[in-house]
C-alpha cells in the first residue's frame, strides 16, 4: 500500500501528520530533500517545512542529492522512516531526481510502503507527467529534461498545488 502525505505547503498541514501516521512522530528519522530550492531565489518555504518537521519531533536529515553519490543517496533513503521532498520549480526537481537516480529509489520505497511526504513540487512529481505545470513553473530551469516531462507516475491523477493561493490562483484557473 502506498503511504502518501501530499500538500501544497507542508508547514500549513504539518499538524495533520501525527493523525495521518497514527504515531507520535517523535524520534522517527525523515530524509529531507531540499534540492528543488536550489533553483529558487528565496526558498523560505523550504526552511519553514524543515522547521515544521522538527517541531513534530522528527529527526531531520537533509539530503542534497546534487552533492553526493547515488550509493550515499540509496543508503540514506533505505535507513529513513520517512521521505520528504520539498517544493520549488517542479521541472528542476524532476531533472535532478532523474539525473541522480533518486526518482527510482523514491518509487521503490513508496511501493514498499514507506511514508512519502511531498510539499508543492514534491507532491506534483508523483503525477505521471508534469507538462501541465508549465503554467506554474518554467521548464527552462531544467534544460536536461529535453522536453520529456514524464514524472514518477505514483498516482493516477494530476496534482495542482496552490490552486487557491496567490500567486498561483490565476494559473490554476487557467489550467
Amino acid at each position: 500500500m502506498k503511504n502518501l502525505f501530499l500538500s501544497s505547503y507542508f508547514k500549513d498541514a504539518a499538524h495533520l501528520l501525527k493523525d495521518f501516521t497514527n504515531d507520535t512522530c517523535g524520534g522517527k528519522r525523515v530524509i529531507f530533500i531540499p534540492t528543488v530550492g536550489i533553483s529558487e531565489k528565496t526558498p523560505f518555504y523550504v526552511k519553514a517545512d524543515k522547521k515544521a518537521l522538527e517541531k513534530l519531533g522528527l529527526i531531520v536529515e537533509e539530503l542534497e542529492i546534487t552533492k553526493i553519490s547515488h550509493e550515499e543517496i540509496k543508503s540514506k533513503i533505505l535507513t529513513a522512516d520517512y521521505i520528504f521532498v520539498a517544493g520549488g520549480n517542479t521541472f528542476f526537481l524532476l531533472q535532478e531526481l532523474r539525473r541522480t537516480g533518486t526518482d527510482k529509489l523514491i518509487i521503490e520505497h513508496i511501493n514498499k510502503g514507506k511514508l512519502y511526504i511531498g510539499s508543492s513540487a514534491g507532491s506534483a512529481i508523483l503525477s505521471k507527467d508534469i507538462e501541465y505545470l508549465k503554467f506554474f513553473d518554467t521548464p527552462k530551469a531544467a534544460p536536461y529534461l529535453n522536453n520529456d516531462f514524464t514524472s514518477l507516475g505514483v498516482v493516477g491523477f494530476y496534482i495542482v498545488p496552490h490552486c487557491k493561493n496567490f500567486p498561483f490562483k490565476g494559473a490554476a484557473k487557467k489550467l
